[in-house]
Parts: structure tokens; C-alpha cells; sequence
């Protein structure tokens, strides 16, 4: 079963796993809306609804889930649209019997797993860190699902920015330590990490917190027969903090740490956790093998396309489609002369280039050196205008740069030959390395599917991009995939909880 707050998002889930589709209300009977200000009817007015207008559980509001019994096979394979809350709160009302259908599992006795990814906008580096904002409590609520259906392993993803801590006046807040003791105290032993989508053959530099959390009685049989022994050197201080919880103790900040992929590298080799280390360097992917294809007019794709394409198969979307959701943005002149401009930028030394760059995002307030104006000129550049200029002059040039001011700090382009940065949900955040007039441009959806190492087939359902207010609540294609976790790392965890699972009772 799968649980998504947004109705644009849940479009896309429903489309590519569960062959539903929503918008033409075709095969719609596994999709249920936890609550929603709509009937089933009125799906047109469902899929653009604001979720937090949707929350609540109100007497006027319509439950797909509340509005009869469902059995084990109605509800097996499901996507439920809506908030966690909701579903917690209609889990705890006695004698629930959706509460009991989660626990065993749609009827196979108990749940192997439950993996989420709490929003996590307020704990990112790119966010406002507020730890009063309500979506810091969202992990809580994860764990009040999970206390309910107590599976045998907890999966939780977060932003990196989980690892740095709040300041609450004199006091620091450690968000991914209180999260871990949380989890302690709803009888799970959690195992704490900081891995890369990079070290297993994604094309892109994302760093993510991840913690893996054993049901007590799952833990004993890792422990019994387990031969990674540096997984159990590594557990071994969660279970003390584990049974200092269970006792009533509050155990102290430091006493657990999280393992990092670069930096303890001997347990990320073990056999346990070797799915989230198959890539080291030099073995990286880089952007130019994921999208280079995609600015040509053939149906060429090459080793890493074919790669996630056949891991990821699914014979039921043959034949592929490489151009789906490959909408070329349409950027203004100014755009794609920064654009440009960062390409020569990210090709001079590093000095210079972040002098050019420093340059831009002050509107010209800090002065330019007539070395970075000389080893510019070396370089064709694109005119606000949008014209192309071989020979600009030093004055005009200067006057160029000043008009292609950015307050954007996130805005860069991408190197060919490296692993792209962490994908946003914006598209105005980076733009195509290759050096043809009609590349000067931020990427497409598909190519961005592609540094996420999405499928080919896998198509990308609802509104391109968002606006204004709407940016609050939508989840548009760009943001589906920023927000999402990348397919590869998704497999390797999934390698990893098998072999965990499959191990604990030899």
C-alpha cells in the first residue's frame, strides 16, 4: 500500500505503477482519497485540490475509505490520497478494521516493511530550518503509523540538513537523534546513515539521511545470526539506547552516531549494506552518459539509459518512448545568456569563475578583474538579445554582465563529465552543459528523470510547473521529481532490507 499527501503526485504513482488513470477515470478502483471536499465523481476537482483544504476528517468531507468495508484483496496494491494524520486518526478509532487489515499485512500475517519520507522543506539547507514549522512533526506522525502497524523494518529518508541542529536559544536540537529516539520508544532499534545516490550509479550528487530501524525481536535475530560483524558493532549502540529508553532513561546526544558512506567505508562493505556502495569512485555516472542523447533526433540511448531501462522493465509500456515529458523550456534571452555565461564560467579556474559568478548575483557591486573580462572575451557569449556575440567589446561586456543580474544562489550549469548536483524542484535551477545555441536552457523533465534514474517509461503526470500562491500546495512535474527518491536507491535499499529479512532467522 502507498500513501501520498498531493493529488498531482499521486496522478503520476497511480499512472506508472498501478496502470490507473485518474484523469480519465480509467481503472480508478485501487486508488482511495483518505478525505477530500469532493465525491468520487468529481475526480477532475479532486486531482487539483488543495490537500490542506482536503485534511480533517470533517462530517462534510468524503472518505473513499470510510464510506464502506473493504477487504484484503480491494485494499492490497492501493495508493491512499491524503495526510498521515487523517490516516492515524482514523486508524485509532476502536475496533478500526482497516487498522487490523494494515497490521497483518492484506492478510499474509504482518507487514515486512514501512518506508517513508516525511516533507522535509523545514530541515532542508535550502529551507527555513524553522523547528516550529508543523512539517517538523510529520516524522512523529510516521512514527504513530508505524507504532500501529508494527512492521518487522523502518525505512525513513530525509534531507541532509536533518544531520544539522536547531538552535533554540542556548540549546541545540539534534532533529535526526530525537527522530532515532522516537523510534526507540515505539520498540525499534534504528541504524542511522548518510549515504549518496552517486555510490550506487546514479548520475548526481545527492546526499540523503537514511534511517533503517529493526523491530526488537527482528534485531535479536540479526544479532543471533548475523556474520556482517561490522553491522552489529554498528547497532550495538542503538540497542543501548534502545533499552536506556525502554527503562525510562533519556539517554544523551552522542551516545548513537550516524554512519557515513565516505567516511566508514568498512561497513558500508559488509555484505549487509554493499547495495548502497556499488559506485565508488571512479566507477561514478556522470550527467553527459544519463542526457546527452536527448538533444539529438534519433532513438540512440546509451550503456546507463539501457541500464535503468532494463532494471527497472516493464513490458507492459513497450514500445519506449525516450521524448515523454521532453517539453523544451522556452527561456527568455537574459536567461540564456546567464546561462551561457555560466557555461564559459565553469570552464576557467575556480577563482575566476566564482569571481564571474559573485559578480552577477551582486548586480554588479563587486568589481570584475580585467583578467576575468580578457579570458571571457576568449568565449562566444549570447547578448540579452539573444543574439549571438564572437567578439564583444570590454565595455559592453561589462555592461552585459550587470544586465544579467541573478539574485538566484542554487543557479549553475551542469559539468558533462561529473555526477550533477542534488535535483531540485525548481527549473529554473540548472542549465544544459552542451554548447550549441539551442542548449542554452534549463533541462527538461526527462532529463532531470533521467539524472534521477527514472525510466524511459515512466511518465510524468499533471501540470509541468506552478506559480505564484499555487507553489504552496502544487506538486507539478518538476517538483514530483525533485522531491522524489531515485529509483536506484530505492532498489538498493530494497537489497538491503531483503538481505536483512532474509538473513535474521539462520
Amino acid at each position: 500500500m502507498a500513501n501520498e499527501l498531493s493529488p498531482m503526485a499521486s496522478e503520476s504513482f497511480a499512472y506508472n505503477i498501478l496502470g490507473t488513470d485518474l484523469r480519465n477515470k480509467k481503472n480508478i478502483d485501487k486508488v482511495f482519497w483518505i478525505s477530500s471536499q469532493y465525491p468520487k465523481d468529481r475526480m477532475d476537482e479532486r486531482l487539483i485540490e488543495n490537500p490542506l483544504d482536503a485534511t480533517g476528517l470533517h462530517s462534510n468531507h468524503f472518505s473513499d475509505l470510510e464510506i464502506k468495508k473493504h477487504n484484503n484483496e480491494e485494499l492490497k496494491r492501493s495508493l491512499w490520497v491524503g495526510s498521515i494524520t487523517d490516516l492515524n486518526n482514523m486508524l485509532s478509532k476502536k475496533g478500526s478494521p482497516l487498522s487490523s487489515i494494515l497490521k497483518n499485512g492484506f492478510g499474509d500475517g504482518s507487514v515486512d516493511l514501512v518506508s517513508g519520507g516525511p516533507p522535509c522543506q523545514s530541515f532542508s539547507m535550502v529551507g527555513l530550518r524553522d523547528h516550529s514549522n508543523n512539517r517538523n512533526k510529520l516524522p512523529w506522525e510516521f512514527a504513530k503509523f508505524v507504532e500501529s502497524v508494527q512492521p518487522k523494518i523502518v525505512l525513513l529518508e530525509n534531507v541532509s540538513g536533518i544531520l544539522r541542529p536547531f538552535k533554540l536559544g542556548d540549546k541545540k536540537v539534534h532533529a535526526w537523534f530525537e527522530v532515532a529516539k522516537t523510534f526507540a520508544k515505539v520498540g525499534y532499534i534504528p541504524l542511522c546513515l548518510h549515504v549518496n545516490a552517486k555510490y550506487i550509479g546514479a548520475p548526481q550528487n545527492r546526499p540523503r539521511f537514511l534511517m533503517l530501524a529493526l523491530r526488537q525481536d527482528i534485531y535479536r535475530g540479526v544479532k543471533n545470526s548475523s556474520a556482517d560483524q561490522e553491522l552489529l558493532n554498528a547497532l550495538l549502540p542503538s540497542e543501548q539506547l534502545f533499552n536506556k529508553i525502554q527503562k525510562g532513561i533519556n539517554p544523551s546526544f552522542g551516545c548513537i552516531k550516524y554512519f557515513d558512506v565516505e567516511k566508514d567505508k568498512a561497513l558500508f562493505a559488509g555484505n549487509t549494506l554493499s547495495p548502497l556502495f556499488t559506485h565508488p569512485e571512479p566507477k561514478w555516472v556522470n550527467v553527459k552518459e544519463a542526457i546527452d542523447d536527448l538533444h539529438k533526433d534519433d532513438d540512440n540511448t546509451g550503456s546507463y539509459v539501457n541500464y535503468i531501462n532494463r532494471k527497472f522493465y516493464n513490458k507492459s509500456k513497450l514500445p519506449l518512448n525516450k521524448w515523454l515529458n521532453h517539453e523544451l523550456r522556452k527561456n527568455g534571452h537574459v536567461v540564456r545568456a546567464r546561462f551561457r555565461l555560466y557555461q564559459v564560467a565553469s570552464k576557467l579556474e575556480k577563482e575566476i569563475s566564482q569571481e564571474i559568478i559573485n559578480h552577477i548575483r551582486s548586480r554588479g557591486s563587486n568589481n570584475i578583474s580585467q583578467k576575468a573580462i580578457k579570458l571571457l572575451q576568449q568565449h562566444w557569449l549570447l547578448g540579452e538579445d539573444g543574439k549571438r556575440n564572437d567578439n564583444i567589446g570590454s565595455s559592453d561586456l561589462r555592461l552585459l554582465l550587470e544586465k544579467l543580474y541573478s539574485s538566484k544562489h542554487s543557479q549553475t550549469v551542469l559539468n558533462a563529465n561529473k555526477p550533477s548536483p542534488t535535483v531540485l524542484g525548481s527549473p529554473d535551477d540548472t542549465g544544459h552543459y552542451h554548447e550549441s545555441e539551442a542548449t542554452q536552457r534549463t533541462l527538461t523533465v526527462r532529463e532531470l528523470a533521467r539524472i534521477q534514474s527514472f525510466p524511459d517509461w515512466y511518465e510524468i503526470k499533471s501540470k509541468v510547473t506552478t506559480g505564484g500562491i499555487r507553489r504552496r500546495f502544487e506538486v507539478p512535474q518538476y517538483t514530483q521529481i525533485g522531491n522524489s527518491v531515485p529509483p536506484l536507491l530505492g532498489l538498493a535499499l530494497g537489497l538491503v532490507c531483503s538481505k536483512i529479512l532474509n538473513g535474521h532467522e539462520h
